[in-house]
């Protein structure tokens, strides 16, 4: 039991945690310690049970999922948090990641892939659903530019994909904050991507962060 990684399902729906439930407890190397239907159950549930992974849903009463988000982790700054949601839009994946969440996958993957980003998230990763990058320039296209970054900046474009602000970046650096900032906004000009979601993603597709 001591090495299961130990989840709480966060859903208004009875039945879609049920559901989560019922695959997960399939698995002999996860164990579904709570669920709560709401974020304030959620948040209190956090801090009682202290999980490896909470699997969130975006859309609830209550306070919701993006300000469940950012007050867990306000809390604790090491949370792990899935975002499992019906909104496929990259918009709600930039607000949960930058809100504070791991990983950002939707209810119409397989299975499989809820296991895999609690496993990979269990272990320090980040995960985010390849599919909701779709219309995003191709793979090749991505790599010629991270490949004509200067060193600077592929250490910028790396410290932005791991989720640092440009204040932390430009500490760890030793370079200004405007400096950094100014890195970060060319960097995203020149991937034409406006959001760290985006980065990670790109940073893991090519394998330069693991998935």
């Amino acid at each position: 039991m001591n090495n299961k990684i130990k989840v709480i399902l966060v859903d208004d729906h009875a039945v879609v945690r049920a559901g989560f439930r019922m695959l997960l407890s399939a698995e002999a190397d996860i164990d579904v310690i709570a669920e709560a239907d709401r974020g304030e159950s959620a948040c209190q549930l956090y801090l009682e049970q202290q999980p490896d992974v909470l699997v969130l849903d975006l859309s609830m009463p209550g306070i919701g999922g993006l300000e469940s988000i950012r007050r867990i982790c306000n809390r604790d700054s090491s949370a792990k948090i899935l975002v499992f949601s019906v909104h496929d839009e990259m918009v709600y994946v930039d607000r949960a990641m930058s809100a504070g969440a791991r990983g950002y996958i939707t209810k119409n993957s397989a299975p499989d892939i809820l296991v895999s980003a609690i496993q990979q998230i269990a272990a320090g990763e980040i995960y985010i659903e390849q599919g909701l990058m779709r219309n995003r320039p191709l793979l090749q296209d991505y790599q010629t530019v991270v490949d004509s970054l200067s060193a600077r900046e592929f250490d910028v474009f790396l410290l932005l994909a791991k989720g640092l602000t440009a204040h932390k970046i430009a500490d760890e650096l030793c370079l200004g904050y405007k400096t950094a900032a100014n890195y970060g906004t060319q960097i995203r000009s020149k991937l034409k991507v406006s959001s760290v979601a985006e980065l990670t993603h790109i940073a893991m597709v090519l394998g330069i962060m693991k998935r």
